[in-house]
C-alpha cells in the first residue's frame, strides 16, 4: 500500500511538473483594429490604450506585423492553420452564410465590368485540418474560446476545432445585435441591463481562468468582438471622448474611441487575473488584429454642443487604405508578444511577420511537434522574440475580391520583401496582362508614389516570389474575363476613394 501511495505521489509530481514546464497561451485577437488605432506607434491623439502599453512593457512590439488578409475570416484561418488564404481558399468572410463551401472556385457569372474573374471563397474551416488548438489539446492542454469565431457554425464551430469551451458559441461576423445589451444571442443572455459584450467576455474568460484544472497548462483564445460593427459603446465613454474630439484630426469618432477603450479594458482584466493567479511568468500572451481599421462605414456622433456629425469609424493614416484593401492600412496590424524568459520587456522589432507565423512559433515555444503531412506557410519567428533578425523571401497577401471601399483595388496579390512592396492586380493591364504597383515603404509608408516604371527589375524579382507562392499552394486564382465589356470599365475609380465617407459630414441637430 505504501508503495502504491509512493507511485501516486510521483505521478502527481510529474503531472504538476509537466504543467509548470509547459507555458500557458493567451491569444488575444482584436477585430478590425488598425495599426494607428493604438498608442503603441504614436499615431493617435484620441484613443487611449494603457493596457496595451502595459502588455508591451512585458514583451516585444512589432512595427511590421501583418494580417494574412485585409478581411477577418481569412486571417483567422491563417492563425489556426499556419497557412495563407492562397492555400486554405478562405479569402472572404462568408462563414456566417448558409452555404457550405469547402473548395475555392471561380465566379460562374463574372461582372462584365471586371477584367478578371474573381474567386469564390471557401466558407468553412475544414474539420480535417490539424488546427493549432488541436495540437495543444493533444499535448494535454485545457482549451477555451471566448468571443468572435466567424469560421463556421456547427459542425464547424470552435468545439469541433479543438476547444473544450466556446462562449458565446456564436458564428456571426460581429456581436449579435449590438455591443451593449440587449443582445440577440440565441443561448446567451445579459446579466444586467446595458451590459457590454466585451465586459461580459472578460468576465467569462476570467472565470474560466479561475476554475480551469491547475494541473494542466491551458490555451485560451480571447478573440474580441471589438471594434467591429455595429458601432455602439457605453454612453459614459462616448461622453468622455466627445470632449476630446478634434474634427481637424482624421480620427474623430467618439463612439469608436469608446469602443477601443472597452477593448483595452478587457485586455487589462486578463492581465490583472493572470497576475493575481501568479502565472504571469509562465504565460505567453499574443495580441494582434485580424485586419486594418474600418474606413468605409459611417458613425453618427454627437459633440458636447449637441451638434451631430457623420464620420468614418477611424483613419489609418499615415498608412493608405484600410479594411478590405490590400494597401498597408488594410493589412499592417498592431502586434505584441510577451513570452517570459524569451522576450526582453519594453522592446520593439522591425522584423516582418505575418499571422501565419503564430502556428509554428507557439508550437515551438511549447515544445510541441508540428503535425505531420500539414504544410505550413508561416515561419518560426522565435528569434525575433529575442531581438534577432530572420531571413525570409517575403510575405504574400492574396485578396481576389474587390469590395469598392476607399482605396479599393480589383482582385490582387501582394508581396512585402524588405522595404519593398509589390502589388499585382490580376489581368488589369492591356491584353489582360497583370498590372503592377511598386512601393518602397521605407521612403513612402503611405504608398503614394508608384515606382513600377522606375524599377522594372524589382518587379521581376518580387513577382517571382508571388508566382512561386501561387504554384506551391496550387491555388485557385483569378483568370481573364472573356465576357469583359470595356464600356462598363471605369479604371479612373481604381485605387482612389471611390466609396464610403471621406470626412466629417455635419447634420442638423434634432
Amino acid at each position: 500500500m505504501k508503495y502504491l501511495f509512493f507511485l501516486l505521489f510521483i505521478l502527481l509530481l510529474t503531472v504538476n511538473s509537466y504543467a509548470q514546464n509547459k507555458p500557458n497561451i493567451v491569444f488575444i485577437l482584436a477585430d478590425d483594429l488598425g495599426w494607428s488605432d493604438v498608442t503603441l506607434y504614436g499615431k493617435t491623439k484620441l484613443y487611449e490604450t494603457p493596457n496595451l502599453e502595459r502588455l508591451a512593457s512585458r514583451g516585444i512590439t512589432y512595427t511590421n506585423a501583418y494580417s494574412a488578409s485585409p478581411l477577418c475570416s481569412p486571417t483567422r484561418s491563417s492563425i489556426l492553420t499556419g497557412q495563407t488564404p492562397l492555400r486554405t481558399g478562405i479569402t472572404a468572410p462568408t462563414a456566417h452564410l448558409k452555404k457550405v463551401v469547402l473548395k475555392a472556385s471561380l465566379e460562374e457569372n463574372p461582372n462584365s465590368g471586371n477584367k478578371a474573374v474573381n474567386c469564390v471563397s471557401v466558407s468553412r474551416l475544414d474539420n480535417k485540418l490539424p488546427t493549432l488548438v488541436k495540437q495543444f489539446k493533444k499535448a494535454g492542454y485545457s482549451t477555451a474560446h471566448f468571443g468572435k469565431w466567424h469560421l463556421g457554425s456547427e459542425p464547424y464551430s470552435p468545439l469541433q476545432h479543438g476547444f473544450d469551451v466556446d462562449i458565446p458559441h456564436w458564428p456571426g461576423p460581429g456581436p449579435a445585435g449590438s455591443f451593449v445589451a440587449p443582445w440577440k444571442y440565441p443561448n446567451f443572455k445579459e446579466k444586467y441591463p446595458k451590459e457590454h459584450i466585451e465586459d461580459r467576455m472578460a468576465d467569462e474568460a476570467v472565470s474560466w481562468l479561475r476554475h480551469v484544472d491547475k494541473s494542466k497548462p491551458f490555451f485560451m483564445n480571447y478573440w474580441q468582438f471589438s471594434v467591429h460593427a455595429p458601432f455602439d459603446a457605453k454612453e459614459s465613454l462616448k461622453k468622455y471622448y466627445s470632449s476630446k474630439v478634434d474634427l481637424t484630426d482624421l480620427q474623430h469618432s467618439s463612439t469608436y474611441a469608446a469602443m477601443v477603450h472597452s477593448l483595452d479594458q478587457a485586455v487589462g482584466r486578463l492581465l490583472d487575473e493572470i497576475d493575481r493567479l501568479g502565472i504571469a511568468d509562465n504565460t505567453i500572451i499574443v495580441f494582434t488584429s485580424d485586419n486594418g481599421g474600418n474606413m468605409y462605414n459611417g458613425i453618427t456622433d454627437v459633440l458636447p454642443s449637441g451638434e451631430k456629425y457623420i464620420t468614418p469609424p477611424t483613419s489609418n493614416r499615415p498608412l493608405r487604405g484600410g479594411k478590405a484593401t490590400i494597401y498597408e492600412g488594410g493589412i499592417r496590424v498592431p502586434t505584441i508578444i510577451s513570452c517570459p524568459g524569451v522576450t526582453t520587456p519594453k522592446t520593439k522589432s522591425d522584423q516582418i511577420i505575418q499571422s501565419t507565423d503564430f502556428y509554428p512559433t507557439l508550437l515551438n515555444l511549447a515544445n510541441i511537434p508540428l503535425p505531420k503531412n500539414h504544410i505550413i506557410d508561416g515561419m518560426d519567428i522565435t528569434p525575433t522574440l529575442k531581438g534577432e533578425t530572420i531571413e525570409r523571401d517575403g510575405i504574400v497577401t492574396f485578396f481576389p475580391h474587390q469590395p469598392k471601399v476607399p482605396d479599393w483595388l480589383p482582385a490582387s496579390i501582394s508581396v512585402r520583401s524588405g522595404d519593398w512592396k509589390l502589388i499585382r492586380i490580376f489581368h488589369l493591364d492591356k491584353d489582360f496582362k497583370h498590372a503592377y504597383r511598386l512601393y518602397n515603404l521605407k521612403w513612402d509608408i503611405g504608398e503614394h508614389n508608384d515606382l513600377s516604371k522606375v524599377y522594372p527589375e524589382k518587379i521581376i524579382e518580387l513577382d517571382k516570389i508571388i508566382e512561386n507562392s501561387i504554384a506551391d499552394s496550387n491555388a485557385i486564382i483569378p483568370i481573364p474575363n472573356t465576357s469583359f465589356d470595356s464600356t462598363k470599365f471605369a479604371p479612373e475609380t481604381i485605387g482612389i476613394q471611390a466609396g464610403g465617407y471621406k470626412g466629417v459630414k455635419r447634420i442638423e441637430v434634432n
